[in-house]
């Protein structure tokens, strides 16, 4: 899953895109990298990021996906939490919702969903971008709790009409958790089978793997290629990441491994 985050403050690639000509081109140049999904999102979530509305966050995504529908043959995913974006998006052609909230922050969102048939990333936050860093970070039972939490969501979303097959699982490294909690996560992602629903991971260039390599997230392709290295023996099976070309690389020889 490639990222094309069109906003200006994103962790790694804010401001990068400052056209939607300019995120489309991106998104297409993914698609030849041999990216499977590309994940469009205009609201940040890095940690201390403020929320934007939902008509700026429309102004930003509508148009590159837009530029995208009928242009690409891999499925487009909105990256929000507002379920009036999510059905704008869905309307314009994309078919997946990726939100970070697990459809808790808009209690519309699994409505949106079921109507349009779309499929559904549900993850693990503990509370919002703005403060999910400087919150509570302690655990009793780290696994226990995150797993606990995606099987509540499976279930209510499947109350709400939204069929299982439909359902993908994101454990939220690097969203309310430290870096030694995301380093836990990858290193037990098999315990997350026990949902029996694919699991998503998001590591690419995060902090966590600053703590352990250093530099900037744009210095960070070898740590990030050695966590998805590690998510993909340990089951994960979408891999949503900034560098597609590499980790595309990355991940076949991952499979490998795998005897995949």
């Amino acid at each position: 899953m490639g990222i094309i985050n069109a906003t200006p403050d994103s962790f790694s690639d804010g401001g990068r895109f400052p056209t939607p000509a300019t995120a489309v081109e991106e998104a297409l140049r993914m698609v030849d990298d041999g990216a499977d999904m590309i994940d469009i999102g205009g609201e940040s979530s890095r940690p201390g990021s403020d929320p934007v509305t939902e008509e700026e966050e429309l102004r930003r995504v509508m148009p590159v996906i837009r530029g995208l529908t009928g242009r690409v043959s891999i499925p487009l995913s909105i990256d929000t939490m507002k379920a009036a974006v999510a059905r704008e998006a869905l309307a314009a052609g994309a078919e997946i919702v990726n939100d970070i909230s697990a459809m808790k922050y808009d209690d519309r969102m699994a409505s949106v969903a079921a109507e349009a048939g779309a499929a559904v990333i549900l993850m693990h936050m503990r509370g919002l971008p703005k403060t999910m860093q400087t919150g509570d970070l302690i655990y009793r039972s780290l696994l226990d709790e995150v797993i606990a939490f995606l099987n509540e969501r499976i279930d209510s979303a499947k109350q709400r009409g939204i069929a299982p097959e439909q359902i993908m699982i994101d454990p939220g490294i690097g969203f309310g958790k430290s870096a030694v909690d995301n380093l836990r996560l990858i290193r037990y992602l098999n315990e997350f089978k026990v949902l029996e629903r694919p699991i998503v991971t998001g590591v690419s260039r995060k902090s966590f793997i600053g703590h352990v390599t250093g530099g900037r997230p744009q210095e960070r392709l070898e740590g990030t290629a050695a966590a998805v290295t590690a998510a993909i023996l340990n089951g994960s099976r979408v891999i949503r990441v900034h560098d597609v070309k590499t980790m595309k690389r990355v991940a076949a020889m991952a499979d490998a491994l795998a005897g995949a």
